[in-house]
């Protein structure tokens, strides 16, 4: 279901986030779909409970998940996802990076566009 790399420079947490987003939006996971337990996704990616906790935390405040006391913890039904003002700020500011570097590495702007639309083609349509 979920992989992590603790190698990488992102949280663990940030990439269950992100990976649970991701298998939402491929329509690997559905609304109203029962997720592991925190101690069982702990177990099944062998790390800190604690780590799992927040992300689900995370997911929680932004209405991706809900838990349910005694019952689990949920894709939220009909989850839509909004943009306020600090995440908008946040995905502009990881975008500049994104494009400064391409830019430097000699992709012009039609060239990055057809990436990002590629990229978010993958995304929006292609099943886990």
């Amino acid at each position: 279901m979920l992989r992590v790399d603790p190698r990488s420079s992102t949280p663990i947490y940030k990439q269950i986030e992100f990976r649970i987003k991701e298998l939402i939006l491929k329509g690997a996971l559905k609304s109203g779909e029962k997720l592991p337990s925190v101690r069982e996704m702990a177990v099944l990616l062998t790390i800190n409970p604690n780590t799992i906790s927040k992300a689900y935390g995370n997911l929680e405040r932004e209405g991706i998940i809900e838990t349910l006391r005694g019952k689990g913890t949920f894709i939220t039904a009909n989850y839509k996802g909004s943009v306020d003002e600090k995440k908008m700020e946040y995905i502009r500011e990881v975008l500049k990076t994104i494009i400064l570097e391409a830019s430097y590495s000699g992709i012009d702007k039609e060239e990055f566009i057809n990436i990002v639309k590629q990229i978010f083609s993958e995304i929006r349509s292609e099943k886990v």
